[in-house]
């Protein structure tokens, strides 16, 4: 009975994913059955024979045993940032992905005997900015890095047990988080995002997560996340330390040297700088006005990231052989071809 409840969850989720209407499902099956007939199968009123079943596993992507999976992942407390204009539709699909994949990596930490630490990170109140800047220097004197720039940001949050998933997603999509089973950690990050740009915007989330705001201050979290983000890449006593306590103007290739050094988008830097008071509002107004007439806020300095965790445990699993080509395939989300020809590189 319980894998009767499962199907027409598992089918809608599926289709969610995809971003398929039940019409836009029917053909990509080669319409051999009606959106009735779908309807039907996602409410638990009729079930596909086997030749329906692998025409929507290969329509939707998914193997077969997906369907009756036991469900095993809850997402809870989901944030988009208030920027990234997406519709219901098309943020119900990201959180089915995320589910998804939670599902996958889940059981490929299971397999590898490699569990991630629950909630290895702080949740901190937080009633002001001062408390934001308190709680970064906390973090990064407890990690190891003081004032330093981080090398690898998405690498760093990996190994304090954050799950990172990238996707191709719409440009108004910068990032969203998540908590998984009340338990772990979630940031998907849009994969297209500059380099500089998807560091900060990996710890903006990092501070949904971990920051526990006041009421009093609620209304300002984005901002709080912000100041969080920026002062990770890059704090402002070293800022000051750079720049100085005031300055008139700011010269392009010392910011983009600031930017490469740090991995931090030029226009949080001359925010922050305002921010700290290194920069009067009307001198930061006319050096953005300035600086974007060469464009040198879509430069970007620093090497592409890429959170590489689950496919290393996938590959892992593979070479010991705790897993079969096929299960590494459908872990990944690959052809068993495609697997099989990285794994012969590896």
């Amino acid at each position: 009975m319980a894998e009767l409840s499962i199907f027409p969850m598992r089918l809608k989720n599926a289709r969610l994913m995809k971003g398929f209407s039940m019409e836009d499902l029917c053909a990509a099956m080669g319409n051999p059955i009606s959106k009735m007939a779908i309807s039907k199968y996602e409410s638990g009123q009729l079930r596909p024979n086997s030749t329906i079943l692998i025409l929507l596993s290969k329509a939707l992507d998914q193997p077969i045993d997906y369907f009756f999976r036991p469900f095993s992942v809850q997402i809870d407390s989901v944030r988009f940032q208030k920027k990234s204009r997406l519709s219901a539709k098309r943020e119900h699909e990201l959180q089915e992905t995320l589910a998804d994949y939670m599902e996958r990596y889940l059981d490929i930490e299971n397999i590898c005997n490699e569990p991630t630490p629950p909630r290895a990170l702080p949740n901190e109140p937080v009633k002001s900015k001062e408390d934001v800047k308190n709680i970064v220097t906390f973090i990064r004197h407890q990690w190891g890095f003081g004032t330093n720039g981080i090398l690898n940001v998405l690498g760093l949050l990996e190994m304090q047990g954050v799950k990172i998933l990238e996707l191709n997603a719409p440009i108004s999509f910068d990032g969203m988080s998540a908590t998984i089973n009340d338990i772990f950690y979630a940031i998907v990050l849009n994969k297209s995002l500059p380099a500089e740009k998807k560091r900060f915007t990996a710890l903006h989330e990092l501070g949904h997560l971990i920051l526990n705001f006041d009421k009093k201050v609620s209304s300002q979290e984005e901002e709080l996340c912000d100041l969080f983000a920026s002062e990770m890449l890059l704090p402002e006593i070293e800022l000051k330390r750079l720049l100085g306590n005031s300055r008139k103007s700011i010269a392009p290739p010392e910011l983009l040297t600031i930017q490469a050094q740090y991995g931090i988008p030029c226009d949080v830097i001359l925010q922050k700088a305002k921010d700290s008071q290194i920069l009067t509002t009307a001198k930061y107004r006319a050096l953005c006005h300035q600086l974007k007439q060469i464009d040198i806020f879509s430069s970007s300095q620093s090497a592409q990231e890429s959170a590489n965790r689950f496919t290393r445990l996938v590959y892992k699993a593979l070479s010991q052989e705790l897993i079969t080509l096929s299960k590494a395939a459908n872990l990944l989300h690959a052809g068993v071809d495609q697997v099989q020809k990285e794994f012969l590189l590896a």
